[in-house]
C-alpha cells in the first residue's frame, strides 16, 4: 500500500479486481474463473494501417513483382537463429534472389552476420534484393509490404502479424517463462496462420524451404492469410477502454 495512490486502500479496489485482458480466446481455459477472462487483443499502432501493399512497397522502392520476405528476431536478434540466417541468405544467393528480404539482425547480431556471410563470400552490396539490419525502425511499412514474416511468438509481434493477416513461419522462443511463446504460436498453426517450428527443429535450409514453399503456392498463402485474420483484433484499444470502463461504472 505503500506504492498506492494517497488515500485508496486495498479494500476500495477489490470491487475492481479479478479481469484478465488476454489476445486469444484459447486463453480462457487457463484461469480459474473464464468468466473474469475478457479477449481483448494487444493494441497496435495506427501507422502499421496507414499504408496499403503498394502502397507500401512503393515507399520501399521496390519496383519489380518478387515478394518480400521479413525475418526478424527481436531487437536484440538471437545467435542461434542468425546463424540460421546467414545460410538462409546464403542460398537466396546461389538461387537468384527469387525473393526480397528484409532481416533484423539485432544489435549485437548485426556485425556477426555480416562477417559470417563475407567469410561465406557474399557481399550484400552485390545483391540490393537481400537487406540485413541492425534494426528496422521504419517496421510498419516493411510489415504492410511483406508476403511472409519469418519471426519469434511475443504478444506484440503476434497483435501485428494477425492484424495484418500476414503468413507466418513462427519459431518461439524457447527462452521465455512457461514456454508461452511456443503456445501462442500453437494457436497460430491451429487456425492454419502460421507454419510453426521450434528452434532446435530449425536450420537455415529448412527455413528457406519452408518460405520458398509457401512463396510460390498463391493458394496456401491465402489460406494462411485468412487463418491470420480469423485471429486479428483490429479494436484492441476501444476493448481494453471498455473493459477499464465497465470496471470504473
Amino acid at each position: 500500500e505503500s506504492n498506492m495512490v494517497p488515500g485508496l486502500t486495498t479494500e476500495m479496489l477489490e470491487p475492481y479486481a479479478g479481469r484478465v485482458m488476454v489476445g486469444f480466446e484459447e486463453s480462457r481455459s487457463h484461469y480459474d474463473d473464464p468468466g473474469k477472462v475478457v479477449v481483448t487483443g494487444t493494441p497496435v499502432r495506427t501507422d502499421f494501417f496507414r499504408y496499403t501493399r503498394k502502397e507500401a512497397r512503393a515507399e520501399l522502392g521496390l519496383t519489380d513483382d518478387r515478394p518480400l520476405v521479413l525475418s526478424v528476431w527481436g531487437s536484440l536478434g538471437a545467435e542461434v537463429m542468425n546463424g540460421y540466417m546467414t545460410d538462409f541468405i546464403r542460398r537466396a544467393v546461389r538461387e537468384g534472389a527469387p525473393f526480397h528480404h528484409i532481416h533484423g539482425a539485432g544489435k549485437s547480431g548485426y556485425p556477426v552476420l555480416l562477417e559470417q556471410l563475407r567469410g561465406k563470400g557474399v557481399d550484400l552490396a552485390d545483391h540490393p534484393a537481400l537487406q540485413v539490419r541492425e534494426y528496422i525502425y521504419d517496421m510498419a511499412p516493411v510489415m504492410r509490404a511483406a508476403d511472409l514474416v519469418i519471426c519469434r511468438a511475443g504478444a506484440s509481434t503476434i497483435s501485428e502479424i494477425t492484424a495484418l493477416a500476414l503468413p507466418t513461419i513462427i519459431v518461439p522462443s524457447p527462452y521465455v517463462a512457461n514456454d508461452h511463446q511456443v503456445k501462442n504460436a500453437r494457436i497460430l498453426a491451429q487456425h492454419g496462420g502460421a507454419c510453426l517450428i521450434r528452434e532446435e527443429e530449425s536450420s537455415g535450409d529448412k527455413l528457406y524451404r519452408t518460405a520458398r514453399d509457401i512463396l510460390t503456392s498463391p493458394t496456401r498463402r491465402a489460406s494462411m492469410s485468412r487463418g491470420m485474420a480469423e485471429l486479428g483484433i483490429l479494436d484492441a484499444t476501444e476493448r481494453i477502454y471498455q473493459t477499464v470502463m465497465e470496471l470504473v461504472k
